[in-house]
C-alpha cells in the first residue's frame, strides 16, 4: 500500500513539473496559453491550492449577438490540505478539463460563464480517518463565472464551483464540493 502511495505521489510531482514545463513552453509560443492560480475550500475542512495551464485557441463558435462560445483546455496540478483526522493531511491532484465558455465578444471587460468536466488522479483516495473517496481516479465537474480584461484581454478573474467524485466506480463515493477563486494571465 505504501509503495502505491509513493508511486502516486511521484506521478503528482511529475505532473506538476510537466504543467510547469508546458507553461514555460506556452510563454515561448506567446499566444494561446495562460497560467492559472486558484485557491478554495471544500467539504470536510479541505483547502485547495491549484496551479493550472490553460490553452485557448481563440476559436469563436456559435455567435449570439455580442457573445460567443469558446473551448478552453486546462491542465491542473493541485494540493489539498485538511486538518480533519490523521491519515493524510496533504493530498496531491493532477488532471485535465476541457471547459466551454460563453463570453462577451467585445468590450474592455468581458463577462463569461463556463462549464467543464474532466478527470483527476489523487495521490491517495483516503483523505482522513472518516473520509475516503475509494479510488484515486476521480471525475471533476466545474461551473463558474468570471471576467476577462486588460489591454490585450490577458487577465481573467473568476469563481468556480467544482464537484470531485469517482462517478460511482466504487463505493463509498461521497464526493467533495469546492468553491474556488482564480486568477489567470494569458501570454
Amino acid at each position: 500500500m505504501e509503495k502505491n502511495n509513493s508511486v502516486l505521489r511521484g506521478l503528482a510531482r511529475n505532473g506538476a513539473l510537466a504543467a510547469l514545463l508546458m507553461a514555460l513552453a506556452g510563454a515561448a509560443l506567446a499566444d494561446p496559453f495562460g497560467i492559472q492560480v486558484a485557491a478554495g475550500a471544500g467539504d470536510h475542512h479541505i483547502r485547495k491550492l491549484d496551479l493550472g495551464l490553460a490553452w485557448d485557441p481563440n476559436g469563436t463558435w456559435w455567435p449570439i449577438g455580442d457573445w460567443h462560445f469558446a473551448l478552453i483546455g486546462e491542465a491542473h496540478a493541485a494540493w489539498w490540505h485538511t486538518n480533519e483526522g490523521n491519515v493524510h493531511e496533504d493530498i496531491g491532484e493532477i488532471g485535465v478539463t476541457p471547459m466551454i465558455r460563453f463570453i462577451k465578444s467585445s468590450g474592455s471587460v468581458r463577462p463569461f460563464a463556463e462549464v467543464g468536466a474532466g478527470v483527476r488522479l489523487l495521490t491517495s483516495p483516503r483523505i482522513s480517518t472518516d473520509l475516503t473517496l475509494s479510488t484515486a481516479f476521480q471525475f471533476a465537474e466545474t461551473a463558474g463565472v468570471g471576467l476577462q480584461f486588460g489591454e490585450r484581454q490577458q487577465y481573467l478573474a473568476g469563481y468556480r464551483f467544482q464537484h470531485v467524485s469517482n462517478g460511482g466506480i466504487k463505493e463509498p463515493n461521497p464526493g467533495i464540493n469546492f468553491s474556488q477563486l482564480y486568477l489567470q494571465y494569458n501570454f
